[in-house]
């Protein structure tokens, strides 16, 4: 019975170790995240878009005119 126990219980503390490991890599790479926007705030972008000024007002003042007919 020991033997069937032994294992099970490395299985799991190998699974255990795999989970550490991926939640390392997440919290790694957030963190090369945050550095990045913390770094970038040199007179640039914060979103980091490089596409400027395209969702603003097409034009001048917008005229309302009521209906004739």
């Amino acid at each position: 019975m020991t033997e069937n126990n032994a294992p099970q219980d490395a299985t799991a503390e190998d699974a255990q170790g795999a989970e550490d490991a991926v939640k390392r890599k997440f919290r790694e790479a957030l963190e090369r995240k945050q550095g990045k926007a913390a770094g970038g705030a040199n007179g640039q972008n914060r979103d980091g878009s490089k596409i400027h000024g395209t969702q603003g007002k097409a034009g001048g003042q917008r005229n309302f005119r009521r209906k004739s007919g």
